[in-house]
């Protein structure tokens, strides 16, 4: 017989919980507190006993806000000396902002992505957020670009912030664990590129909502993140992994049902009233070439250096690219379901939004802020992921150092090497690919996973959590193979 699929309520929390501290628990912290007096004494009651006013959460927005700040300082030549030329290259100030705000219109018709024959290649929530920034732009003779800029930044320090907080409550007895998303130097150095992290912080809450056991209000706030960047659409399938698992299909059908309305409730109304300007973002990205530092654009890159090597077009590189990440799903999906103890939802997620960047035909430099939380949940190890965020800063200065060599005119000696541009794309990869590798190792070895480690099953878990399993790959196998040795031989 199955084991029963009927939800056990949880029992009621009988006091605060005692939290993790990381100078206890993380290896690399322990060593570098000794500074400090060392790591938090083993008869301190952290989670049970009142911090006064500087409770975690507000010493994390406290983190976040100083890390904001960073963040506008390392956009400063570019706001003191303009965005135009190779400033924003020789700098590594860029941000579509301010270059968006004159080509595509905002100076002139704060809605000027609805307009139309309007050219516009973001989702319609990005469109509507872009133009109501641009609409508290007022006529005036100062710098308005640069104020639109400044908006925006203000609005993303404001999104951080809240996806530090829904990243540490959803992390149960680790919310320290959200100190990574707050001082991470890729959400320094590419939060303030583009509207990403609206996107981000949606999917952060959607953790949330369904850690709370609300999916369908997580579905709610998927679909939002949807119409505002593609990707949070791959939460369902982290949700499909954990339904086939434990048989509880409510928990699926409520997200998908709260992502499905609320995305159409965003862009149905612009799929009747302007078609052409909706569609413009699907065809934008299907006929796109290799966007800069993906596997495909540093394939095409080196291939140029070699007379006689293909250069992948953009219809082979969609087809390609489709294929790659469909293998990819099936790969986690099989991972998921052949682990000895049912994956968290955390480290099923982490691992298909990082799939899917990497084969991706486009791998913008903010692409890193999408993981930065997720790789926060799902391996909350301090040296891997400040290993991991190197790699990724020295991607983002090759970025902008390649596109200046190639927009400067100067003497090719006197330039950033080309081949060193690749070698960070491969670099920044094989990273992301190693955090990717140790989500996987502690999914095969629950005992090595450092959210398990301090007696948690799985904080996001939600309609989840405590569920038996109903199919695992190791009981389908062995079900068929007791079903064979029962099946009578024929003979002569």
């Amino acid at each position: 017989m199955h084991p029963t699929t009927s939800h056990t309520p949880p029992e009621p929390r009988r006091g605060p919980v005692r939290i993790t501290v990381p100078s206890r628990n993380d290896p690399l912290l322990r060593r570098l507190v000794e500074v400090l007096g060392g790591p938090l004494g083993r008869h301190t009651d952290p989670g049970r006993v009142s911090p006064g006013f500087w409770t975690i959460e507000r010493v994390l927005i406290l983190m976040t806000t100083v890390a904001a700040l960073a963040a506008v300082g390392a956009k400063n030549m570019c706001r003191t000396q303009g965005w135009g030329g190779t400033n924003s290259y020789i700098w590594a100030c860029y941000s579509d902002w301010p270059a968006l705000f004159h080509a595509r219109g905002f100076a002139e018709n704060a809605f000027a992505p609805f307009a139309a024959g309007a050219q516009f290649e973001y989702p319609v929530l990005m469109s509507v957020v872009a133009s109501l920034t641009a609409l508290m732009v007022v006529p005036g003779d100062y710098d308005r670009s640069l104020a639109f800029f400044d908006l925006n930044v203000f609005f993303v320090a404001a999104l951080w912030i809240a996806t530090v907080v829904a990243t540490a409550r959803a992390a149960g007895r680790r919310p320290w664990d959200a100190a990574l998303v707050a001082v991470a130097p890729g959400m320094i150095l590419a939060s303030t590129i583009n509207w990403d992290l609206w996107a981000v912080a949606l999917l952060a809450f959607a953790v949330l909502a369904f850690a709370r056991n609300e999916p369908f209000l997580a579905g709610v706030l998927v679909g939002l993140g949807m119409a505002m960047k593609l990707y949070p659409v791959l939460f369902l399938g982290a949700v499909v992994v954990l339904a086939l698992r434990t048989g509880r299909l409510r928990p699926l059908l409520a997200t998908a049902g709260g992502a499905a309305a609320s995305w159409l409730a965003v862009n149905l109304p612009f799929m009747l009233s302007n078609p052409a300007a909706w569609s413009h973002f699907w065809e934008f990205t299907r006929d796109r070439e290799a966007g800069l530092s993906s596997l495909w654009h540093a394939w095409n890159v080196a291939g140029a250096a070699v007379p006689g090597a293909p250069q992948l077009s953009a219809e082979f590189i969609n087809s390609a690219a489709f294929w790659l990440f469909l293998l990819s799903c099936a790969g986690i999906a099989a991972l998921g379901l052949a682990a000895p103890r049912r994956p968290r939802l955390a480290q099923l997620l982490f691992l298909i939004v990082a799939a899917f960047v990497l084969v991706n035909k486009v791998y913008s430099p903010q692409f890193v802020v999408w993981l930065i939380p997720l790789a926060a949940l799902a391996w909350p190890r301090w040296r891997d992921f400040l290993a991991w965020q190197l790699a990724e800063a020295l991607h983002f200065w090759a970025i902008w150092m390649y596109l200046y060599a190639n927009a400067a005119d100067i003497q090719e000696q006197h330039t950033f090497p080309t081949a060193f541009y690749v070698l960070a794309v491969a670099g920044h990869m094989l990273a992301t690919a190693y955090i990717m590798y140790r989500v996987a190792r502690s999914m095969l070895h629950p005992e090595e996973d450092p959210v398990r480690r301090v007696g948690q099953d799985d904080p996001q878990a939600g309609p989840f959590a405590g569920a038996p399993d109903r199919f695992t790959l190791g009981g389908a196998l062995g079900a068929l193979r007791q079903r064979a040795g029962r099946e009578p031989r024929g003979g002569a």
